[in-house]
């Protein structure tokens, strides 16, 4: 408890010394290398959802490639734990500046090998067992991602403007969200269905190429943590930053994955499994529903902005609360709209549904990185949220076999909607009293 009470103290000081600009440029550079990031797994997310079934799974039952599609979606979620104790683990002690730029390498090339990957058609078995490798590459350093870029972002922001500046690191997910489903929405609309079964599905994973190299160039310029530095040069590091989280944060680390369920499991449900259900059961062209999602991340990134103001007025565990209830509220009506398969109201439905959870998704990076002290941090933080991102992987091939045994109804969809809130809404309420206490900062 000392120790920590030292490290809260540490954190207090150094965040004093920090200007608003400098705040903004760390964060802005976060935001960057995390819309890189999440570019590339959403590619896989909407392929996963389009052409991994016809392309990588030999079946004739459309239900079945689908799930075996889903599966390996789900393999990269199962393996993030993995890569957060890895990379949380040297963010805590060699530093969080250097284990980013590993992450966004490594990712950036798992994608882009997608990109050139036969299908079942040309090596048989081995299509997608390596798919699945590469995914599992993928897994491992998103693993490390978002955490570490939350994590500098929120080291180096003033203490009662953290929820504003920890909020734009997630405007990376809808940015993703636009660029690699509108990637795919213009493919569809330009070439046709033989076409971009072929090949054009493909142009989007080695665009990844290019904005590797963007994004290299912008998170070398981020500057290191001054926690970390001021915990270093204390000789205060955690010698074993995961045995740590273990043994004193695992109430931290639980509270920690369901206040990011939402965000994630509930976004992958109304935007991965809506648009395999929409082409599969509604018949909905897959332009249509890629076009819905990329206007429902176009509100989303206004959405997330406002959520952290509100998050740095009131503070990020009422603004995950509210979030939760309004989500669980509009689940049904939402599906509705989508159930009627009319492009228009399923448009709306899908963008409805999005803003809502976006609210706990905005301010669930604040509250994850409060729960942690900051020697660690990282591991804390990449363990709740790839724990997170475990149970919502299997959210679509939940939601996909579910909706099939009641007929392809969307019901059981809502149903799960309304569950991953109410979950989300109850351990924002936890997290408060697990918290570090900061002096200047609003739970």
């Amino acid at each position: 408890m000392a120790e920590r009470t030292a490290q809260s103290t540490i954190e207090s000081d150094t965040a004093g010394t920090i200007t608003v600009p400098e705040a903004r440029r760390v964060a802005i550079g976060a935001l960057v290398g995390t819309a890189m990031e999440w570019y590339d797994f959403f590619l896989f997310n909407t392929a996963a959802a389009l052409v991994f079934n016809v392309q990588y799974f030999a079946t004739d039952n459309v239900a079945i490639a689908t799930m075996a599609s889903f599966a390996t979606l789900a393999i990269g979620f199962v393996v993030r734990p993995l890569g957060g104790i890895l990379f949380g683990s040297l963010g805590d002690k060699i530093g969080r500046r250097a284990v980013l730029l590993t992450t966004i390498v490594g990712i950036g090339i798992a994608t882009a090998l997608i990109g050139v990957l036969p299908n079942y058609a040309s090596i048989g078995v081995w299509a997608p067992i390596v798919l699945i490798l590469l995914r599992v590459l993928q897994g491992l350093f998103v693993g490390g991602e978002w955490s570490g870029a939350m994590t500098i972002a929120v080291e180096n922001a003033p203490l009662s403007m953290r929820a504003r500046f920890a909020a734009l690191p997630q405007v990376g997910s809808p940015i993703g969200t636009v660029l690699s489903s509108g990637a795919f929405f213009f493919l569809t609309l330009w070439l046709s269905q033989d076409d971009f079964d072929a090949w054009g599905w493909r142009i989007p994973f080695l665009v990844a190429i290019p904005l590797l190299l963007i994004a290299v160039w912008i998170r070398a310029r981020l500057e290191e943590s001054p926690v970390f530095k001021a915990i270093q040069a204390r000789g205060e590091s955690e010698r074993s930053p995961v045995k740590a989280v273990f043994v004193q944060s695992w109430r931290q680390v639980l509270v920690g994955v369901g206040v990011a369920f939402l965000g994630v499991g509930g976004f992958y449900l109304v935007t991965t499994f809506v648009v395999s259900y929409g082409v599969r059961a509604l018949g909905l062209e897959p332009n249509m529903l890629l076009l819905a999602t990329v206007i429902a991340a176009l509100f989303e990134i206004a959405v997330i902005l406002h959520g952290g103001r509100l998050g740095e007025k009131h503070g990020a565990s009422r603004v995950v609360i509210w979030g939760g209830i309004v989500t669980a509220v509009i689940a049904f009506p939402a599906f509705v709209l989508i159930g009627t398969g009319l492009p228009l109201l399923v448009i709306v439905g899908i963008t409805v549904a999005v803003c809502s959870l976006s609210y706990c998704y905005a301010a669930s990076g604040t509250i994850l990185t409060g729960l942690f002290p900051p020697a660690t941090r990282y591991t804390g933080v990449a363990l709740a949220q790839n724990g997170a991102g475990v149970v919502s992987g299997i959210v679509p091939l939940l939601a996909t076999a579910f909706v099939a045994s009641a007929g392809d109804a969307w019901w059981p969809a809502a149903v799960m909607l309304v569950v991953i809130a109410v979950v989300t809404a109850v351990c924002g309420r936890l997290a408060p009293s697990l918290s570090q206490r900061l002096e200047g900062f609003t739970h």
